[in-house]
């Protein structure tokens, strides 16, 4: 994981929000991908500003938890990446 990148979301992707997360279409892949609350967030962050590294500590704000949840951000962020929901 390159903490000091600034991934952002890709081109082309359709996002519906629902209930309980987001369900996003990748029409190029014919793909649907379901998101739970917390990678709804870890995405909306990837802004192409914020860099991955700071995410942790956001995501610990948001939830107000006592730790960075940095492994956890870190799994997220990878399966975003490597599904081409981010860049």
């Amino acid at each position: 994981m390159d903490w000091n990148a600034c991934p952002r979301v890709s081109d082309g992707i359709e996002i519906n929000k629902v209930a309980d997360g987001y369900i996003v279409y990748q029409p190029d892949r014919d793909r649907v991908h379901y998101l739970n609350q917390t990678a709804v967030l870890v995405l909306e962050l990837c802004d192409g500003n914020t860099r991955a590294g700071e995410l942790p500590g956001l995501i610990r704000a948001a939830y107000q938890l006592a730790d960075p949840p940095t492994d956890e951000v870190s799994e997220c962020l990878a399966k975003l990446l490597e599904e081409g929901l981010v860049h």
